[in-house]
Formats: structure tokens, sequence, C-alpha cells
């Protein structure tokens, strides 16, 4: 998904343009096949050796007339190349170049050999299945997406720190590479449009997670950001912040305003007020609006999240008021 057809470019003062490179960079196709090349006596160094050191090299042992090796062959190179340089695949054919088996002490073909940090590291002989290549592999290289999915890890934390930090173009951009790669993360997905919101675009928001696809909705992240949009919604027709801190100021126990301005500081990002506000209409009367401040104060923390700062320190001060 790129370009015009992706709905993760949107922009935030400055057009989105990043895009992410995960786990480690495939090296350039050779021309004999993707990632697969033939190697002689004289080369053997250089391919197999000095290349196994920026990933696993398997090595085909074959020959013309090894019918075992024109099965296990075709195998190999789908594989290869369907990892996309995850490994590479050096074929030797035997009869022209017998040495260096020899000094492997290969005695039936096909053998294939896999060379890691220019050592040999594992092998096997005979036309295995296709399954027994993949898992092979996957013991030299780890399994597929492994190193994938920890960069997008990174990448997430990363963008969350940057939306943390208020710079919501840098998370932007971070959050639109991750979903270039896996249009359905739903971390990068809630994290955009947290993004859209700080942007001021809370339509584009809406929208945007108006159109996830049933189950990708039901995610806790995406849930919570849909809270905030009617958070942030209400608040805005609570009426003036000042205003209702005037009417606090002649009459503290006016708990409707209050309730009204806790809603109204929660948006505003002042989530540690806005708490103070409900525990003290709590303290108060528990029975205002059949204990609305509680249960606001429950949204409150749905949104923010259990590990918030301000979700910690309030609901502490909740517990103390509900069990003393």
């Amino acid at each position: 998904m790129s370009g015009s057809d992706n709905p993760y470019n949107g922009s935030f003062g400055n057009q989105m343009s990043a895009t992410a490179s995960y786990g480690t960079a495939p090296q350039p196709a050779t021309a004999a096949g993707g990632y697969i090349k033939d190697t002689t006596t004289a080369n053997f160094a250089k391919d197999v050796l000095e290349e196994s050191r920026n990933q696993p090299v398997l090595v085909d042992f074959w020959a013309p007339w090894c019918g075992p090796c024109k099965q296990l062959t075709p195998v190999l190179e789908k594989v290869v190349n369907e990892g996309q340089g995850r490994v590479r695949l050096v074929k030797m054919n035997i009869d022209d170049h017998p040495s260096i088996a020899g000094q492997l002490g290969i005695q039936s073909i096909p053998a294939v050999i896999a060379f890691v940090n220019g050592r040999p590291a594992d092998g096997f002989m005979g036309a295995v299945p296709e399954s027994q290549v993949r898992q092979f592999i996957d013991r030299l290289a780890g399994p597929a997406g492994a190193d994938e999915t920890a960069e997008i890890e990174a990448y997430l934390a990363q963008a969350s720190e940057a939306l943390a930090a208020g710079d919501i173009n840098e998370a932007g951009q971070l959050y639109g590479a991750i979903l270039q790669a896996d249009p359905e993360n739903a971390k990068a997905l809630a994290g955009m449009a947290e993004c859209l919101i700080a942007a001021d675009q809370h339509g584009e928001a809406r929208q945007m997670l108006s159109e996830l696809p049933e189950e990708a909705s039901k995610d806790a992240g995406i849930q919570a950001v849909l809270k905030k949009l009617d958070q942030i919604e209400e608040a805005r027709k609570l009426g003036d912040p000042i205003a209702l801190e005037r009417e606090l100021a002649l009459n503290p126990d006016h708990h409707e305003a209050r309730l009204k301005l806790a809603k109204i500081l929660n948006v505003e990002g002042k989530r540690e007020e806005a708490a103070e506000h409900l525990l003290f209409i709590m303290r108060k009367d528990r029975a205002f609006d059949d204990d609305g401040a509680r249960r606001q104060l429950l949204q409150f923390f749905e949104v923010w999240g259990f590990k918030d700062p301000a979700t910690v320190s309030a609901r502490r001060k909740l517990s103390s008021i509900l069990f003393s």
C-alpha cells in the first residue's frame, strides 16, 4: 500500500513520506535467480566464506548426472528466493569443482552445507521435502517475520515517545511507515488516530477508525481512542471552563459544574486536575448523579491506560475513598 492508495499518508503540517525497513536489509539480488548463484573453486572464498558474514549461505553440492539433485535444487531455489535475502544459495558442480567437496568430506549428493560467519554450521544430505528445507532455514536465520516483528515494536515505541513529547509529525511518520508494512497493526492505527486528534483533525480520526474491519475495531486501543473522541465531542458542549471555575469559586459544592469542568480538563490533557475534581465530588457526595463521579473517573482510566501516571495516582486515591 503506497502513494495515493495509502490512507495513512496524511499530513500534520508536513507531508508524511517516511518509509521503514524492518530487519536486516536484503542484499541486492544476483542475476542468476534472485539470491542464488553458481560458484567455482577459485570464487568459493568470496561467494561463500565472505558472504556468510552477512547472512547464512547454503552451498548446494550437486552434479548433472544426479537425479535427486534435480529434485532438490528447484525446492531450494524456491524457498531461498521467497526468503528475500534471509539466506543465500550458492551451487557448486562437484564434477567441475571437486576439491571443496573433498575437503568437507562430502561422499554423496545432493549435499547442502550451511556456512555462517565463514564456517560450516549445519547441513543435510538427500532430496528432502520442502517443509524440511524451510525448517532448516528457520534454524539458521530465525523464523520468517521474527526480525520484522521486533523492528515494528521498536518503531511503535519510538512513535509513542514522539507522540508523548508532542512531536506529532515524527510520530505520524513512524506510525505511517509501520502501517505501510502492516496495514492492520492495531497499535499503529490507534497511534495514527491519536496523531490526528492532536492535530485537531477529529473528524478525520473518527472516519479512519470507522472504516476499519470489524475485528480490528474491537481492539482495546482502538476502543480507547473512540471513547476519547466521544469525550472530546461531549466536552465541547459543556460551556466555558473559566465560567465554570467562577461558579465553583462561589459555590464549591456545585457538583454538576465540577463534573463538567473535569470533563473539559480531561480533553485538555490536564488529567490530574480532572481526576481531583471527580475525587472531590466523591468525598463530598457519593450519591451525586448516581455515583456519576466514580463512573466518569473509570471512563477516564479506560482512555488514559492502566499504566498512565494519572491513572495510577487517581486509582490509589479512589481506593482510599472506597475502602476507608
